[in-house]
């Protein structure tokens, strides 16, 4: 069993003990499941690389099933990425997206789901990257694991130091407006890491669709602390 197993098994187990990491209520409000790969032919390259267009077309989707969130995208082979340079590599581009992603408005609250210290943050201001990022660190019975915040506001990171506790339950951070968050319509990347591999306010978000083993033996699957969104 690789660590990633082992942390998903965790989860499992203790899953009611953990807060929601978005505020939502399953009898009044929906979520929808919104797809970025090559299967969506709605998702035109006229519409990725037009930022404007891009947060129109998620706000569409929302409004038309009345919709408070859009979710998914947990090993996700995406094309979205060809929209920048950021995720290109000379042997094979990175389009297997890692975590998983929930799309609503700008500064929607963001919870911690259990007790955690901040482990780094840091403002990747690259086109495409996460903008402002957050990464938290947590101990379930023995083990050590971490969960990634990517495309906040840029304010979540005033006055934060590392190894800060941040309580379950509380709000840390929001989700950031385009000019914060990489350059991408409002929502959360939320990833769960068994090792930060000395990675400090950054970590992968996307990789390579041929080390998809690999990324599955290090990625637990962050879908397992979304319970009442998927």
């Amino acid at each position: 069993m690789n660590q990633a197993e082992k942390i998903n098994l965790l989860l499992q187990k203790h899953t009611a003990q953990f807060a929601s990491v978005v505020n939502f209520d399953a009898t009044e409000e929906k979520v929808i499941s919104l797809d970025f790969t090559s299967k969506n032919l709605e998702l035109s390259a006229e519409i990725i690389n037009d930022i404007d267009l891009f947060c129109e077309y998620i706000i569409q989707k929302l409004a038309q099933k009345n919709a408070k969130y859009g979710i998914g995208g947990y090993m996700e082979h995406r094309t979205v990425y060809a929209r920048s340079q950021h995720f290109d590599a000379k042997d094979e581009p990175r389009r297997l997206h890692l975590g998983v992603d929930i799309w609503a408005k700008a500064l929607t609250p963001v919870y911690a789901f259990m007790d955690a210290t901040i482990h780094s943050f840091a403002f990747n201001n690259h086109y495409g990257d996460y903008g402002a990022t957050i990464i938290l660190e947590h101990q379930l019975e023995e083990e050590i694991f971490y969960s990634l915040y990517g495309h906040l506001s840029l304010k979540n990171l005033a006055g934060l130091t590392k190894g800060q506790e941040i309580k379950k339950g509380f709000q840390f951070c929001d989700f950031g407006i385009p000019e914060e968050n990489g350059h991408w319509p409002p929502h959360l990347h939320f990833q769960l890491m068994t090792d930060m591999e000395n990675y400090e306010g950054d970590y992968p978000g996307v990789g390579k669709l041929s080390e998809m083993a690999q990324w599955f033996a290090k990625i637990p699957d962050a879908n397992l602390l979304l319970n009442e969104l998927v």
